[in-house]
């Protein structure tokens, strides 16, 4: 990995907003609901959205509207990052880049209106402007068809399944069927904005300073040979797990950090990717950091159920240091997962 450069990160909360400004054209940066893809064309195939480990379709946690000033075939540029929620998996991983110069076929020129359209009701876009439909249940490609109605599109037999269960089987082979509400298949996540703001640079040494003091307000008058006991039995991991909570202290809330090229934050000292660990990207480039997700996501996703749930400590975003264009489509790249261990 490229050495991580100084400077604050940027961080993500979640708001709740209307749905006109979640759509493709506000350029968003959402978590939940349908993917608001970016280019219409050379979306992931079905293939590349299914799980590794188990197979099935994989659900869309959020997406990420980062682009790169500098670069004119990036002044728009979105990463979009999948996981599995099927229990007892819920471990697959999978994120995705893509980008676009100012000019293209998708979108105008200028900057998108920041005025609700005059319509701004909560109908599902399940066709692209490059004629791709998506999936009736998660908003990902839909090659399949109702073999009924030849209406209705479908990533995946499952998905299809699913649909059928939810009405479809009813509506079916109604007239108005495209003019229909899709049903809440239980499968996505709740939709939220991403609002960023810049990290205050002063957040570790307060905070820090703040926490000894409590600290050792509340030892008194404690031998100084416990004391040096207690100092030895410090673990590198309780040191981490320290770092990280001072880190976050002062805006609990954040669901997300980003900084392209800094240093992740890690919760744990297990676990922590080494520089062979991460894969070049095919374009013969190394990936350095881009973002990381915080458990704290976990709070807004209401993914609990009895037995395994979707879970994670940090997941860790790499993507191409030279953010390369394979093709005109989405460009895979490399999420690491670190899980939350028995700290203190």
């Amino acid at each position: 990995m490229a050495a991580a450069r100084a400077g604050p990160a940027e961080l993500g909360f979640v708001e709740a907003a209307p749905a006109w400004r979640l759509r493709s054209e506000q350029f968003p940066s959402k978590v939940g609901g349908r993917p608001a893809w970016l280019g219409a064309a050379g979306l992931p195939r079905p293939e590349e959205l299914a799980c590794a480990l188990c197979g099935r379709p994989l659900a869309f946690l959020l997406q990420l509207y980062a682009p790169l000033p500098d670069r004119a075939d990036a002044f728009h540029r979105g990463l979009f990052l999948f996981c599995c929620r099927a229990p007892p998996c819920c471990a697959g991983l999978r994120v995705f880049r893509n980008q676009l110069p100012r000019k293209n076929d998708f979108y105008s020129y200028e900057p998108p209106s920041e005025d609700p359209p005059p319509e701004t009701g909560e109908s599902v876009c399940l066709q692209l402007k490059s004629g791709a439909h998506l999936c009736r249940v998660c908003g990902c490609l839909g090659p399949k068809t109702c073999s009924r109605c030849h209406e209705a599109h479908y990533c995946s037999k499952e998905h299809q399944t699913l649909d059928w269960r939810f009405g479809h089987k009813q509506a079916c082979t109604q007239s108005d069927y495209l003019d229909r509400t899709v049903p809440d298949h239980s499968f996505l996540f709740p939709e939220f904005e991403i609002v960023i703001e810049t990290e205050d640079e002063i957040t570790p040494e307060v905070v820090e300073k703040e926490n000894e003091s409590e600290i050792i307000g509340s030892m008194g008058e404690a031998p100084e040979e416990e004391l040096d006991s207690m100092a030895k039995h410090e673990s590198k991991e309780d040191k981490i797990f320290q770092k990280f909570k001072t880190k976050i202290a002062l805006e609990p809330e954040q669901v997300l950090r980003y900084g392209r090229g800094i240093a992740p934050i890690w919760i744990s000292g297990e676990n922590i990717p080494q520089e062979k660990d991460i894969p070049y990207c095919p374009c013969g480039a190394k990936r350095t950091f881009e973002f990381q997700v915080m458990p704290q996501l976990l709070n807004h996703l209401k993914a609990d159920r009895l037995g395994r749930s979707v879970d994670w400590g940090v997941l860790a975003v790499f993507t191409c240091a030279e953010s390369c264009r394979l093709g005109i489509g989405y460009t895979e790249e490399f999420v690491w997962k670190q899980d939350i261990t028995n700290t203190p």
